[in-house]
């Protein structure tokens, strides 16, 4: 399973960095995606990486001010956010590939990834 921790609450234009743990599953050979589902709105993807860290992808949302990473050592992946907005709250949730060593890694759908953990709530107050 992953865990998504890091979450909480802050200012517009604040940071947070956000961690994915995995227990029971070695990252190294899964590409890894960033979801997060607003009140009362769909999941939509944030991010993903590769499994060997060259891909990486963002939503427009994001791109610029969010960056994805992966410390293979540590079997965790970050997710860097700086410059938060109001419209970036949310419950963010962490899942990997269900396929091994994928050259890129599959977004913005969430079709075709497993093992989510529980999220990680981040709210951005203006």
């Amino acid at each position: 399973q992953l865990q998504a921790s890091g979450g909480g609450l802050v200012q517009a234009g604040g940071s947070l960095r956000l961690s994915c743990v995995a227990s029971g599953l070695t990252l190294d050979y899964y590409a890894i995606g960033w979801f997060r589902q607003a009140p009362g709105k769909e999941r939509e993807g944030v991010s993903c990486i590769s499994a060997s860290g060259g891909s990486t992808y963002y939503s427009d949302s994001v791109k610029g001010r969010f960056t994805i990473s992966r410390d293979n050592a540590k079997n965790t992946v970050y997710l860097q956010m700086n410059e938060l907005q109001p419209e970036d709250t949310g419950v963010y949730y962490c899942a990997s590939d269900m396929a091994r060593m994928r050259i890129g890694c599959l977004f913005p759908a969430a079709a075709g990834y497993d093992h989510w953990g529980q999220g990680t709530l981040v709210t951005v107050s203006s």
